[in-house]
């Protein structure tokens, strides 16, 4: 199936999508401050540039699109039909580097934690998967 907009067009549309202040990334945020959590927002001091740093808890929480980081066995995450050799390079490219920086951050002492996209798109999961952070997060007291 070829794709419905020109090459310009997707060229365009493509270029548009923020990494930053993304509907996910204001629901967890908009529950960790409901919830009491301070945190701190994008800090560049930190491999990956984290989207949300909880420097009391020694953690912090990457908020991930499926089909950016390539979550794997999610439907969200399905490369399109056109440009398949480009996709998949350029998916694989940010595994490997959410990869390193997991890593080095966790050579830091940090706890990463990764919040996927599909996890939170609607309220049903967005519960269980808040919850889930709650416990993890006061674990880490």
């Amino acid at each position: 199936m070829s794709d419905i907009f020109s090459a310009q067009k997707r060229s365009e549309i493509m270029s548009n999508i923020s990494g930053k202040e993304t509907k996910p990334e204001i629901l967890v945020r908009k529950f960790l401050f409901a919830n009491g959590f301070r945190f701190r927002k994008n800090d560049k001091r930190f491999p990956g540039t984290p989207d949300i740093v909880l420097p009391k808890y020694r953690t912090v929480i990457f908020i991930h699109g499926c089909f950016w980081h390539g979550h794997e066995n999610c439907k969200k995450a399905k490369l399109p039909a056109t440009r398949i050799e480009f996709w998949e390079e350029k998916i694989s490219k940010n595994i490997l580097r959410d990869s390193s920086n997991y890593n080095e951050l966790k050579k830091l002492g940090l706890n990463v934690l990764i919040i996927w996209e599909c996890e939170i798109n609607n309220k049903a999961k967005r519960e269980i998967t808040f919850s889930k952070l709650l416990v993890t997060l006061k674990s880490q007291i």
